[in-house]
């Protein structure tokens, strides 16, 4: 019973070893958890599979039973993950519009385009690891229904000893007011990551005075 009771510390341990984002903050409101984001079903661990389907919202991550909200374009929306990201790595946000509803988009195609990249700040190469991270959604995109996703890569165990990590969410928004400009470079996820970009294979423990966040760059209107 002893050591049955030790293992179950360790995994309790190692499974509060991560974050998640978890609430989104809309139109000054900060609603519960996976309200607007989408739940996915391991719980607080990363994606590490470049190819997999999961780099878009995360490990069975859906549309069902999450709620879309109504938000203007040019207003600040938030991710709060349950603990302060503390692994070392960019953040991005991406935004794909939905064909029809946010719900039943799976976020398939090359339809993702970049609004938000926090990287390092040199000298030094310093992380703004936070637990909210705040923006604004871009004020010239067409009103319709979206996904928007966050992204934070974990790159503290330089590869290839170590696999950077994508800790990833999905909130559903209905983007109202707005211009017509589409944003882009557009890309499709999982293919917009590759093992050969400089911002996933970096040692950031060795030289490290420069930096390239992973991805397309961010749009702008």
């Amino acid at each position: 019973m002893k050591i049955f009771s030790i293992g179950l510390s360790i995994l309790a341990s190692q499974a509060s070893a991560h974050y998640i984002f978890q609430q989104l903050t809309a139109n000054g409101q900060l609603n519960n958890i996976y309200r607007y984001i989408r739940e996915n079903s391991n719980y607080n661990s990363p994606v590490t599979d470049l190819a997999s389907n999961d780099l878009r919202c995360n490990v069975g991550a859906s549309g069902t039973g999450t709620d879309t909200i109504s938000v203007a374009a040019g207003s600040s929306v938030s991710f709060t993950a349950d603990i302060a990201v503390y692994h070392q790595g960019p953040v991005s946000v991406y935004m794909a519009e939905a064909p029809g509803t946010a719900a039943a988009f799976d976020g398939s195609g090359a339809v993702w385009f970049k609004i938000l990249d926090i990287g390092p700040v040199f000298p030094g190469g310093t992380w703004n690891l936070k637990q909210t991270y705040t923006f604004n959604i871009p004020g010239c995109i067409p009103a319709g229904q979206y996904l928007l996703r966050i992204q934070q890569l974990a790159i503290h165990n330089p590869w290839p000893a170590g696999i950077p990590q994508f800790y990833i969410e999905c909130a559903q928004l209905a983007v109202t007011g707005g211009g017509s400009k589409s944003l882009g470079p557009k890309v499709a996820i999982p293919g917009a990551f590759h093992d050969t970009d400089p911002g996933y294979t970096v040692n950031i423990y060795n030289n490290f005075n420069n930096y390239t966040v992973p991805g397309p760059a961010v749009a702008t209107c």
